[in-house]
């Protein structure tokens, strides 16, 4: 006690004189999680916070940092660039991490990323799809795959389905960046697939009505309706759509991949096509690993943003192992600490629940398989599954 006393004096006097006091990373290593546990993005949210968990007590239990623990902090972004902002400066700045994981959208990375940058602490973002993400600055990566590889994949799974497909009506959320960057890759392989696009209509991510949309979409008498939004937009947009009459195929956005908007859309959420990054029967002893953990805890599979929130302390893990080889993490300043992760980072290759992965120079992510699952409803019309189509 006396000692930290001293340091403490110290550090007062040093500061009041303008000298530069080292920080030394603390024991545990502090790693930040920064994803939305309020507003409706949490119905994304609580599904990373989730997979975190996992992750923190799987890694732990098995050495931690070479033997030394590291201890998740988590910071709610809700569901708006201000509180992506706030929570990344609290992580930076009161919780001292070495490096972040988040935020929730693409819409808060575009903002929240930038406080990272500056700070030069290495930012790997577990849900963020949008174009342009990982060129937001160096310490910039993501574990998730971009809309333009993975999006596609459901609107070829819905020509499979019904060869005979011609007109298909386009809904998205005009206010949030990952579902305007989303719906651009939907209509562009729209069009390559030969198909039309009768209307494109646009909506809030925060509108619960979406009479109008929906009525100026069915007057073109669709075969296809694609919704890019979130969960609980997205979910009660698709439940209007059924209601109205629509009898065609239904493909959701990366927003609507979660069992949480079950409860939202009901029994019309049965038949949704959702292109995936993840699927639970993927192979790998890792995977089996996690898939049993959550499911002896969830009885059910994981979802997909689960299995990257995993995926994402898992590769920050596995980096300041790399790190912690060479100097001792708890030894040496922050700042340096900081700067060799990112550089670990991206150098790695990571057996991942989501399958090998590894990094470009600038931080985006390359991975091998993705798959389309089909929502299949249970009787009580609240809960359901994602069907893996072959």
């Amino acid at each position: 006690m006396k000692n930290a006393r001293q340091l403490a004096a110290f550090t007062g006097i040093a500061a009041l004189m303008g000298l530069v006091v080292a920080e030394k990373v603390p024991s545990p290593i502090p790693i930040g999680v920064s994803v939305a546990q309020t507003s409706n993005t949490a119905l994304l949210g609580r599904e990373q916070v989730i997979g975190a968990q996992i992750a923190e007590e799987f890694f732990n239990s098995r050495g931690g940092i070479n033997g030394t623990p590291f201890k998740l902090f988590f910071e709610d972004t809700a569901g708006d660039e201000a509180g992506a902002i706030n929570a990344f400066q609290a992580q930076i700045n009161k919780n001292k991490v070495v490096g972040i994981i988040g935020p929730t959208l693409s819409q808060q990375a575009f903002a929240a990323d930038k406080i990272a940058e500056q700070a030069k602490v290495p930012v790997l973002g577990p849900s963020n799809t949008a174009k342009g993400v990982p060129q937001i600055g160096e310490y910039i990566a993501r574990v998730s795959s971009p809309v333009a590889i993975v999006a596609p994949n459901a609107v070829k799974a819905a020509i499979k389905m019904n060869p005979d497909l011609k007109k298909v009506a386009v809904f998205y959320a005009q206010n949030d960046a990952f579902a305007t960057s989303e719906t651009g890759t939907f209509q562009e392989t729209v069009k390559a697939q030969g198909l039309e696009i009768t209307t494109v209509q646009k909506f809030q991510t925060t509108d619960t009505d979406f009479t109008s949309q929906v009525t100026a979409g069915l007057a073109t008498k669709p075969d296809l309706a694609i919704v890019s939004g979130l969960a609980a937009d997205g979910g009660n947009l698709v439940k209007q759509l059924r209601i109205a009459g629509f009898k065609g195929i239904i493909i959701g956005g990366n927003g609507l991949n979660t069992a949480n908007m079950f409860p939202v859309c009901q029994q019309y959420c049965d038949g949704v096509l959702i292109a995936q990054a993840y699927s639970p029967a993927a192979p790998g002893a890792l995977n089996a690993a996690f898939r049993t953990v959550y499911k002896n805890k969830y009885r059910k599979e994981p979802p997909q943003f689960t299995a990257q929130a995993f995926a994402a302390v898992q590769v920050m893990v596995q980096a300041l192992r790399s790190v912690d080889k060479k100097t001792k993490v708890n030894d040496t300043e922050l700042s340096d600490v900081r700067i060799d992760l990112n550089k670990a980072i991206l150098a790695g290759k990571y057996e991942t629940p989501l399958g090998t992965i590894t990094f470009t120079s600038e931080g985006e992510v390359i991975q091998k398989n993705f798959y389309v699952a089909q929502i299949k409803m249970n009787p009580d019309n609240k809960t359901g599954r994602f069907d893996y189509l072959k």
